[in-house]
């Protein structure tokens, strides 16, 4: 038997062959993370050459993940129906073309487009790993890979930071955009043919989208998933939108860096998190699998997360630099969270239950990304200085962070879970057609419902023996 039969035939992926997955699979990753970041590091340049104000350059970098939101839903089914290797090879080109077009942009309205472009290209680039893990490695390892993964894509911001301010002296940010799509390609080509289809589904269509979209019903019903969801969409929104847009700004304009010093900065801050991804890769995994394990150490962090945010608006040069380091270490802690809540979903819904949670997690980011430099605008409209303008709008996430903390203690689950679970399974029940009565899947359907299959007990709403 060949080595790659062996490998074929093994449960779980290990050794040289899993390594080649894991690089394979993360290294969209990298890229996605090093260009929805590598904005907070040429802000000066564009703001410079195009002429963007705060309102333009905060809309111009969310369009990145509101593009990215909007591939959540669809992107949740493709994956389920055709496996991460061709979903995120076929994605990744897409991110090429929308460097190229960034890299060609002399307009607002067209960086713009380039951004949603890579939103789109890169909206699978954590999502399929964390599928190609369910796939091809044991359960124990789920947490763990999602960390390396978290490291890997903190790599790419550690690249879009220094080094690319160093580019930035012996060619201009166009170029480094051309380097990026070539980087892309080769990629996509990487991921297509060095990926293994053994285990992926045929993609033949079984059910319409429409139908398909019927798998969130189940998601939408988890009181779980939506108590993690809530709160990480207020904790984690804001770290990303900080960590990719706003960080830079605020070494800049609040603590008077030069943008040399706030390249060297935000490479510091990165590094720490990277190393606290390593860290948290080593110790997730003796973090008890129960929910309630997860809810607690969820609760700890996002209370810290806040009061951090907090400190930060309210005492900018006390914090200083330091305050930044700390937060990135205890924002971490949200990465093998994601991994827990997919894991918490039957292996079919995997990519569903994954994508849903991304999908609340980036409307948060650019509502937070946008919606920030919205007000600070404002605020500077009204007569407020630039600097207190900073740090009105981020003591005001600090606040949006603590009651999103208040809710997820005191979570009345039989409440939330009823009303958001149920409207939200009504709207995905009302976009799905129903069977013919009389076909035959419509009676398995029924049989199912009534509880005569294997598990014996009615599923569902308003199934009823006839």
């Amino acid at each position: 038997m060949t080595g790659a039969r062996t490998i074929a035939a093994a449960d779980h992926a290990s050794g040289l062959f899993g390594a080649r997955l894991f690089l394979i699979i993360t290294s969209g990753y990298l890229m996605s993370y090093g260009l929805r970041a590598i904005n907070a590091t040429i802000a000066p340049e564009l703001v410079g050459e195009v002429g963007l104000s705060n309102t333009q350059l905060g809309s111009l970098t969310s369009a990145y993940f509101l593009a990215f939101a909007c591939m959540q839903l669809p992107l949740g089914i493709w994956l389920d129906r055709f496996g991460p290797r061709r979903v995120d090879a076929s994605l990744m080109a897409i991110a090429g073309l929308g460097c190229l077009v960034f890299a060609l942009a002399d307009s607002f309205e067209t960086l713009w487009l380039a951004r949603a472009l890579l939103g789109i290209g890169f909206s699978a680039g954590l999502m399929a790993p964390f599928a190609l893990f369910r796939i091809w490695f044991a359960p124990h390892h789920q947490t763990r890979l999602a960390a390396w993964t978290m490291t890997v894509g903190t790599l790419g911001v550690l690249v879009a930071t220094l080094p690319v301010r160093a580019l930035l002296a012996v060619m201009d940010w166009r170029g480094v955009f051309h380097g990026c799509a070539a980087l892309l390609l080769t990629i996509s080509l990487l991921m297509w043919f060095g990926l293994p289809r053994s285990r992926e589904s045929d993609g033949r269509v079984r059910q319409s989208f429409l139908q398909s979209l019927g798998g969130y019903r189940e998601v939408a019903r988890s009181s779980f998933f939506w108590r993690m969801v809530v709160m990480s969409g207020a904790v984690q929104g804001c770290f990303i939108s900080m960590q990719t847009l706003w960080l830079g700004p605020w070494f800049t304009r609040v603590l008077q860096m030069t943008p040399q010093q706030s390249a060297g900065w935000l490479f510091v801050f990165n590094a720490t998190l990277l190393g606290a991804y390593l860290l948290v890769g080593y110790l997730a995994p003796r973090v008890g699998p129960q929910e309630s394990a997860t809810v607690r150490v969820s609760a700890i962090a996002a209370l810290m997360v806040a009061g951090l945010v907090g400190f930060i608006a309210a005492f900018p040069s006390a914090a200083a630099t330091w305050g930044w380091l700390v937060l990135a270490v205890v924002a971490t802690v949200f990465t093998p969270i994601q991994a827990r809540v997919g894991m918490s979903f039957p292996k079919h819904l995997a990519g569903r239950a994954l994508t849903a949670y991304n999908l609340v997690l980036f409307v948060s980011v650019f509502i937070m990304q946008a919606g920030l430099g919205v007000t600070m605008d404002w605020l500077i409209a009204g007569g407020m200085d630039q600097v207190a303008a900073f740090r009105t709008g981020v003591g005001g996430v600090a606040l949006l962070q603590l009651a999103a903390w208040l809710l997820f203690v005191f979570w009345p689950a039989g409440r939330i879970t009823k009303v958001v679970g149920s409207r939200c399974a009504a709207a995905f029940q009302s976009s799905v057609p129903s069977h013919d009565a009389s076909s035959p899947r419509a009676s398995i359907q029924r049989t199912k419902a009534t509880g005569s299959g294997p598990s014996g007990s009615p599923r569902g709403s308003g199934a009823s023996t006839r």
